[in-house]
């Protein structure tokens, strides 16, 4: 696997975990990934990683000891499939002296300490997260709050329409703007005017579409969404590119291709998320074609 150098000013993303509830098994999985929620943030040379699900064991072997000092996670809720990979996370496990930093904004001002150290000790676990060798510190804050970061970085954020609440965040870096929302279940009437000032304007949005609208109808109030929303959120909202993400895990390659082509003929840049897939948006400048204002570079995964 090769890894696009970075300038200083890009904002980029990656994903390394697009599943949701729980992970996806077989060669039928292969295109699109197995790994429930995890997506590696980067302001220029600032790490955000977005959820703790599976898909960061895969991250944290990427980073290794090359991780920074200071680890900044952001939650969007603490259901099991956007928490479980935390004890998997390799930099936690190499340095004594890195810190781990947890971001919950769905308590009502509570940090998710509580939570994971119910979870993550017996009988349930076998070891807690104190007893790993980097120091953990869990932070709370209520969804609608703007976090801020020692080093000046903004990062906004947006309750969510979730079962026990969920939050959405909005990344801006060099001019360039994403906006991570899931788990949220679209509203009646949709879209909602609150979330779309939220995602206004964004180069991306990183959208809940887990369900068809045919498997919406048997799940509603489960607290997820599907693409055709997302579409109509985005088109509503100036968004320039839509990836849906919190995939169904029972929907396979063949599934999503489909979904994938017929999505695009409603909005051109929109895309089913893969697995290990990078973007960048280079910082706009005067300079700065209209072309080039629009849409993200892939980056190639392998």
């Amino acid at each position: 696997m090769t890894r696009r150098t970075l300038s200083s000013g890009e904002l980029q993303i990656r994903f390394w975990g697009v599943r949701g509830s729980t992970c996806a098994s077989g060669p039928q999985f292969a295109e699109f990934g197995s790994h429930t929620p995890c997506v590696e943030i980067r302001c220029g040379d600032r790490l955000f990683i977005v959820d703790a699900g599976t898909g960061l064991a895969a991250l944290g072997s990427h980073l290794g000891n090359n991780a920074p000092d200071t680890v900044d996670i952001l939650f969007s809720h603490l259901h099991l499939d956007h928490i479980s990979g935390l004890p998997f996370f390799k930099p936690a496990l190499l340095s004594n002296d890195r810190v781990i930093r947890t971001f919950c904004g769905n308590l009502d001002g509570q940090s998710a300490e509580e939570a994971l150290k119910r979870l993550y000790s017996p009988p349930l676990f076998p070891i807690r997260l104190d007893e790993l060798p980097a120091h953990f510190e869990h932070h709370g804050f209520r969804a609608g709050d703007t976090l801020s970061f020692a080093d000046g970085t903004k990062v906004e954020t947006h309750l969510l329409n979730h079962p026990g609440g969920a939050t959405g965040y909005r990344f801006t870096h060099g001019g360039r703007i994403v906006c991570y929302i899931s788990d949220l279940e679209h509203s009646d009437p949709w879209p909602d005017p609150t979330l779309a000032a939220f995602v206004r304007n964004a180069d991306l949005m990183i959208y809940d579409g887990m369900f068809s609208d045919a498997e919406y109808t048997r799940c509603q109030g489960w607290g997820h969404s599907t693409w055709h929303k997302g579409v109509e959120l985005a088109k509503s909202a100036n968004v320039k590119a839509l990836a849906i993400f919190h995939i169904f895990p029972g929907h396979d390659d063949g599934f999503l291709s489909t979904a994938e082509a017929e999505m695009k003929t409603l909005m051109p840049t929109a895309f089913v998320a893969r697995e290990r897939q990078s973007l960048a948006f280079a910082p706009l400048t005067e300079s700065t074609p209209v072309a080039d204002q629009s849409l993200p570079a892939k980056v190639p995964a392998h």
